[in-house]
């Protein structure tokens, strides 16, 4: 346990606690790092899993909250979150919904609700028209697609909110591993569109956050 430098000071800097990036641990130093989080009382979010880590720490931790698609899991299950949702996750299609999922898991584990809003990529656009009212309602917007990544410039042309791109590595032939898609959303002409790096669920979710708690203050 010693060798683990924990920072358990993150959520006193920056209003969030510290999240263990898992996807080159072993199952063995996760678990030591879930000891120091359990010998503090704290919970803790672990992401970019592989199923097979992800049901090895079961064995040890059977009460924790899990993703599988997603590569997610929590130490201690989370209560519900009251109160209308502040964030809407939109995504193309359902081939994005491991990073749809991340997103979800991330905010809900930081206490923000948000709303998966699915499959109104724009080879369909009526869907993503037929909500766009709906869409309004949300404080922020974060929007996954692969293949051509053009479902965030089309929110970024009908909505006024702040707008969290994230490329996916969904796709065949060129859009193969999502470098496609994030380019094209860096090279969006819909003005103000942050964009992170690709399946980055998380990143999406903790810039959302960000803005949510400058909006706070």
């Amino acid at each position: 346990m010693a060798n683990f430098n924990i920072d358990h000071d993150r959520e006193n800097r920056n209003g969030f606690p510290e999240v263990v990036y898992g996807a080159e641990k072993s199952v063995g130093d996760l678990t030591k790092i879930m000891e120091h989080f359990v010998a503090k009382n704290k919970n803790v979010l672990v992401t970019k899993l592989q199923k097979k880590k992800i049901r090895a720490l079961l064995k040890e931790y059977p009460k924790a909250e899990v993703d599988l698609e997603a590569g997610i899991l929590i130490l201690n299950r989370l209560k519900k979150i009251k109160g209308e949702p502040e964030v809407a996750i939109i995504s193309a299609g359902t081939s994005d919904i491991r990073v749809v999922n991340e997103a979800y898991h991330t905010l809900k584990f930081m206490g923000v609700r948000s709303k998966t809003i699915k499959d109104v990529g724009v080879a369909g656009i009526h869907r993503l028209l037929s909500r766009v009212a709906e869409l309004k309602e949300f404080k922020v917007l974060i929007v996954v697609a692969g293949f051509e990544g053009a479902l965030p410039t089309a929110v970024g042309g009908l909505l006024p909110q702040p707008i969290i791109a994230v490329p996916a590595s969904v796709g065949y032939g060129v859009s193969r591993g999502g470098k496609v898609a994030l380019n094209s959303m860096l090279a969006s002409c819909a003005n103000g569109i942050v964009v992170v790096n690709i399946d980055n669920g998380y990143g999406a979710a903790m810039a959302a956050l960000r803005i949510l708690n400058l909006s706070v203050k």
